[in-house]
């Protein structure tokens, strides 16, 4: 693998991987207000574990072997406590009135979003230069 196919292979995993973020904090933020699902309980924030790909020894790194970037390693629920609201005219409330409701916090999953927003523009500004300097090495090798 060259060094070009790699640095656009790095890119490309950071942009798969920043939209699988952004995927979830979607369904986070559309189900913030979700206080029952299947499992007879309310939503539970999803969060996106991310991992590097694959390790390299230093003798496959001098050999010219690049690591493939970043992956997606696990989507799981946040295991923090649910959220406890007051509203006895609800029919899901409790006999004191209370009723149990989602996890998620709208404003921490906005902040997420644009970070993983910022992240996959970085990464296709780096893909985007890499394009540029093959380009460039084309226009000068002719």
């Amino acid at each position: 693998m060259s060094i070009t196919q790699s640095a656009i292979g790095i890119s490309m995993s950071g942009l798969a991987a920043q939209r699988a973020r952004m995927e979830v904090i979607a369904q986070n933020i559309a189900n913030a207000d979700t206080i029952r699902t299947d499992e007879a309980e309310p939503y539970r924030r999803r969060a996106v574990a991310l991992s590097p790909g694959e390790t390299l020894t230093f003798d496959q790194y001098l050999e010219g072997e690049y690591a493939p970037g970043v992956a997606v390693s696990d989507i799981g629920g946040d295991e923090s406590p649910f959220r406890v609201q007051y509203d006895p005219g609800n029919p899901y409330a409790d006999e004191n009135g209370f009723i149990t409701m989602s996890n998620v916090d709208t404003t921490r999953e906005i902040l997420d979003l644009m970070a993983a927003t910022r992240s996959y523009e970085a990464n296709l500004t780096a893909m985007n230069a890499t394009k540029s300097l093959l380009t460039k090495t084309l226009e000068i090798g002719l």
